[in-house]
């Protein structure tokens, strides 16, 4: 079997967007991918997401927040940068094949009701759409 396509996926603090990514990620296609997150400045993951994503059915065992220097000497297929805060940070990654950025609003300082069902469910399509054009033959 040929190696799984290695996906990071990055925002400020690795407290939402990203842990939503990559939770997505695995639950969309863990056959083809291999998922993980980061933050640039990393925090505690904010309960609302464990949240979310439990009312979707989705697996959070294992979500933990991490810091960029956690992955300094490990090679991405694609970087996905979900603020444009980390965009501008993540310039200069090394280990990083191609460098995608998706800005989605920040769930955690957001005052829409259903912040984050409705920053999961963006994420979600995004990601959905990322697997069908990344495996398609």
């Amino acid at each position: 079997m040929a190696s799984k396509t290695r996906v990071l996926f990055v925002c400020t603090n690795n407290a939402a967007r990203s842990q939503l990514a990559e939770a997505l990620l695995r639950f969309a296609d863990s056959e083809r991918f291999e998922a993980f997150s980061a933050g640039t400045q990393p925090g505690e993951i904010d309960p609302r997401t464990f949240a979310a994503l439990d009312h979707l059915g989705i697996e959070t065992s294992g979500l933990r927040s991490k810091s960029l220097d956690e992955f300094a000497d490990q090679r991405f297929d694609y970087v996905i940068t979900l603020c444009d805060k980390a965009a501008q940070e993540c310039q200069a990654l090394p280990g990083a094949g191609e460098l995608l950025a998706w800005n989605f609003e920040d769930p955690v300082t957001s005052d829409t009701h259903d912040a984050f069902r409705h920053t999961l469910h963006e994420i979600h399509e995004r990601i959905k759409m990322f697997v069908l054009v990344k495996t398609k033959r």
